[in-house]
C-alpha cells in the first residue's frame, strides 16, 4: 500500500524563493502554497518588476505539473486573515508549514509612515494568526520562520545563533542574542522571534527560526526544467539584493554603486543553498516546545569585497567594470566587527556554492540575454534613513 505523503504548507509560495521551494518540496511533500499575490503590487508601486516578467502563479503550477508530473494546490489569500488561516490549517493539517510570507524589503519599509505600518503589520499580525491557529486546532506542526541576520546588527562580538552564554555579577544564564536591527523591516522579523520564543514552549510548538542571509542568484535545478518557472529576480534598489543588482550594473556598463565606504560586512547565501538549508531544517526537526535558531548564510563579505568579486567575473566576458561609491542612503556602521556562526546548519551537513562560480556560470548568462528588458531608473536608490 502507498504510503501517504507529508503535507506541507508554504506561505508566499509566488515569491522570489517561495517558488522555487515550491517546485523543490513538491517531490518529497504534499504541498499547498497560499499568497496574497501583493508582492506583484508593491513590486509595481516601486518600479521594481522583476528582470523576466513572471507569470502567473496558476500557470506556474500547471506547467510545473506538466514537465515534472508533480501537483502543487494553490491558494489564494492574506494571512492577515485569521479566519482563512484557522480554515486552512485546520483543512490541510500539515505536518511543517514554511513561511515566506511577509514584506522582505528594508528600503520599502523605510520609505514613509505609511510603508512601515504596512511592513510591521502584514509581517507580525500574519505570523500571530499562524501560531494561533496551530495552538488552537491542535496540531503538531513544525513551523520555519524565514527570519534574518538583519535582526542582529553589527554587534562588536561575535554574533552566535539565537543566544548568548552570560556571565554577570557572578552568575550565568543564556538569554537570546541582543538585536539591533536596522530598518522597521528588520524591526518586524525581531518581533516574530520574540513572539515565536515566547509561544513555542508554553504551547509545545515546534519552530525553527532560519535567520537568512543575504540571497543572490536567479536559477535553481527546477526552474530550469522549463520556459516560465523562473522565478522573480530582483536587481533595483528597493527589492533588489546588492548582489543582483552589481551584477546587472555590470552587465549593462553602469558603475558598481556601492553605499558609502563599502566596508560593511554582511552574509550572503545562494538561493538554490537556502533551499537547502530548509530540506535539512525539514528532515530535523525540533522537539515540541523548542525554538531553536539556525543562521543561514554560507559566505561573509564586505560590499566593497562583493564588487570586486563582480568587477574579476566581469572580465570573463569582457565586460569593463567600475565601482563607484555613492554617499549611504542608509543608517548604518560602516566599519565593524561582524563574525556570524553558521555551525548549527554545517553540522547538518549544508555544502555550499562559492559566489563567484554562481556569477559566472549562472547569474551573467541569463543577465546578459536579457539586458534589454532592464528597468534602467530603478537601480539608483531613492529612499533614505535619514531627514
Amino acid at each position: 500500500m502507498k504510503l501517504a505523503m507529508r503535507k506541507l504548507l508554504i506561505l508566499g509560495g509566488d515569491g522570489y524563493i517561495g517558488w522555487p521551494a515550491s517546485m523543490f518540496f513538491s517531490s518529497t511533500w504534499d504541498v499547498t502554497i497560499i499568497d496574497s499575490l501583493i508582492k506583484r503590487e508593491w513590486e509595481s508601486m516601486t518600479n521594481g518588476r522583476p528582470l523576466i516578467p513572471v507569470p502567473n502563479i496558476h500557470e506556474r503550477v500547471h506547467i510545473w505539473e506538466k514537465v515534472s508530473g508533480r501537483h502543487i494546490d494553490v491558494r489564494i489569500g492574506d494571512i492577515k486573515d485569521a479566519a482563512l488561516v484557522y480554515g486552512l490549517l485546520g483543512q490541510l493539517r500539515p505536518d511543517a508549514v514554511i513561511h515566506f510570507a511577509e514584506q522582505p524589503s528594508a528600503p520599502y519599509s523605510m520609505a514613509s509612515r505609511d510603508h512601515a505600518v504596512e511592513t510591521q503589520m502584514n509581517n507580525v499580525i500574519g505570523t500571530l494568526n499562524l501560531i494561533f491557529a496551530i495552538r488552537d486546532i491542535g496540531i503538531d506542526t513544525h513551523l520555519i520562520k524565514i527570519g534574518t541576520m538583519g535582526e542582529y546588527g553589527t554587534p562588536n562580538i561575535d554574533i552566535e545563533e539565537g543566544f548568548l552564554e552570560i556571565a554577570y555579577k557572578g552568575r550565568k544564564d543564556v538569554l537570546p542574542f541582543p538585536k539591533q536591527p536596522g530598518s522597521f523591516y528588520h524591526l518586524s522579523k525581531v518581533f516574530d522571534s520574540q513572539n515565536l520564543l515566547f509561544a513555542a514552549p508554553i504551547w509545545g510548538l515546534r519552530v525553527t527560526d532560519l535567520n537568512q542571509g543575504v540571497v543572490y542568484g536567479i536559477e535553481t535545478k527546477d526552474t530550469e526544467c522549463a520556459e516560465g518557472l523562473h522565478t522573480s529576480f530582483h536587481y533595483d534598489s528597493v527589492f533588489g539584493t546588492v548582489i543582483n543588482r552589481f551584477c546587472v550594473q555590470a552587465v549593462l556598463g553602469f558603475p558598481l554603486t556601492i553605499y558609502g565606504s563599502g566596508s560593511q560586512k554582511r552574509s550572503f547565501i545562494n538561493l538554490s543553498d537556502s533551499l537547502q538549508c530548509i530540506h535539512l531544517s525539514l528532515e530535523a526537526p525540533p522537539k515540541r516546545g523548542e525554538y531553536r535558531v539556525f543562521n543561514q548564510f554560507t559566505e561573509v563579505f564586505s560590499i566593497f569585497e562583493v564588487a570586486e568579486i563582480i568587477e574579476q567575473a566581469g572580465a570573463e566576458f569582457d565586460l569593463q567594470v567600475e565601482i563607484a561609491p555613492l554617499e549611504n542612503p542608509r543608517a548604518e556602521k560602516s566599519d565593524h566587527h561582524y563574525n556570524p556562526s553558521n555551525k548549527n546548519l554545517l553540522n547538518l551537513g549544508l555544502c555550499q556554492k562559492n559566489l563567484s562560480d554562481v556569477i559566472l556560470r549562472e547569474i551573467f548568462r541569463r543577465i546578459l540575454k536579457y539586458k534589454d528588458m532592464v528597468n534602467r531608473e530603478s537601480l539608483l536608490p531613492r529612499i533614505k534613513w535619514r531627514r
